[in-house]
């Protein structure tokens, strides 16, 4: 195909074009008349009686300066003068079309982007998939796997971070209650409930609990064992076994786990994003994974496990394993934003029917888990 059957507008892959163009060898100042073929792979130079007289890669060619309308070429490892000067446009258009180290066009730049847009949507794909299902997977088969002195350690740090999140130190108050003496009497049967299900409990790790000064009704549990009860928790409970039933579902959360196979895949989500951001620091690594735990709601089966350990433990202890459900039902509607323990996952009415049904395999001979004058103190606890 000649220079005059297409246009620069029109080039296609796999063209064959010829074209006329003056040769410099290099060891002269003579020019020659060659004619020029563009074929796929190669970039032919002829002598007009059609003799061979190079053939440059298209991978070797180089771009000289020249005027806009001239496209001067040189073969990169050839003779440092020898060099090719072409004026057809049509071929000019072709030859750049299939040498990517030219790109006049923009061509081979155009392509490389499209190249990058790809692989970016396929590395931000490949990401998301991880997130949702690889990284649950993951944690939920390393949680079991973690020695329980370095889950404590990872409860400890944790905990200093919570508990920094958690007071705001605008009430004037130790953030902890039952420290004054006014409030002893309260901590102290706090500390009669919390002892008679660890007991029943039987956890391989001690509970580390405080009730603290949060209006929210609202428990968490952290990795390692650390329970905080919110002091509107108990001012919203209305019996020892409400207080008791919330309790025993976060105790749940640290007999099952929950809490580090939360950190687990928290930090691994934080670390492939900081992989993917060329942030490889952990200086906000605990804070966001001590947020994701303290904020997120599990998942609907890790809940309703929770709530069916609670239950089981309600009952070992003598006290009424239906009190989860009367307290979740009371106020499920009142909870602030974070809380864990009364956000509808599953929904509450669910959480409710499995509950008592639950209770009702589960029957036990109710006993009461604190007298009167205990259970008034302990609702005092915080002042």
């Amino acid at each position: 195909m000649t220079s005059s059957a297409i246009t620069s507008g029109q080039v296609l892959t796999g063209q064959v074009l010829k074209g006329s163009a003056h040769y410099f060898d290099g060891t002269s100042s003579a020019r020659h008349e060659v004619t020029v073929e563009a074929v796929p792979d190669v970039l032919r130079i002829l002598r007009n009686d059609g003799e061979l007289v190079a053939a440059w890669p298209y991978g070797d060619l180089r771009q000289q300066t020249a005027p806009e309308h001239l496209m001067r070429l040189r073969r990169s490892g050839g003779p440092e003068l020898a060099r090719l000067e072409i004026r057809d446009p049509a071929l000019i258009a072709l030859i750049d079309h299939y040498a990517d180290s030219l790109d006049r066009t923009g061509s081979a730049e155009r392509r490389l982007r499209k190249r990058v847009i790809v692989w970016t949507v396929a590395a931000a794909a490949s990401l998301v998939l991880v997130a949702v299902y690889g990284l649950p997977a993951l944690a939920d088969r390393l949680a079991p796997l973690i020695p329980f002195p370095l889950e404590q350690r990872f409860g400890g740090v944790m905990d200093a971070q919570v508990r920094a999140m958690l007071d705001d130190g605008k009430s004037g108050q130790p953030f902890e209650c039952g420290t004054t003496d006014t409030e002893k009497a309260g901590r102290a049967a706090f500390d009669k409930l919390m002892g008679r299900m660890e007991r029943a409990a039987g956890l391989p790790i001690p509970l580390k609990t405080a009730v603290v000064r949060k209006d929210d009704a609202n428990a968490i549990a952290l990795p390692g064992g650390h329970i905080y009860v919110f002091d509107g928790l108990i001012r919203q409970s209305r019996s020892p076994d409400e207080l008791a039933g919330v309790i025993a579902h976060e105790i749940g959360h640290v007999a099952h786990r929950d809490g580090t196979r939360s950190l687990l895949q928290a930090a691994g989500l934080s670390f492939l994003f900081g992989m993917l951001l060329g942030d490889f620091t952990g200086g906000g690594l605990v804070v966001i994974v001590a947020r994701t735990v303290v904020q997120s709601a599990y998942s609907r089966e890790v809940e309703a496990a929770a709530d069916l350990y609670g239950v089981s433990l309600m009952a070992g202890i003598g006290g009424d394993p239906k009190a989860l459900g009367a307290i979740l039902d009371r106020i499920a509607g009142k909870v602030e934003p974070g809380s864990k323990i009364l956000l509808d996952h599953p929904q509450t009415k669910d959480r409710i029917v499995a509950i008592n049904a639950a209770a009702d395999a589960s029957p036990s001979r109710i006993m009461p888990l604190l007298t009167p004058a205990e259970w008034a103190a302990l609702k005092r606890v915080c002042g």
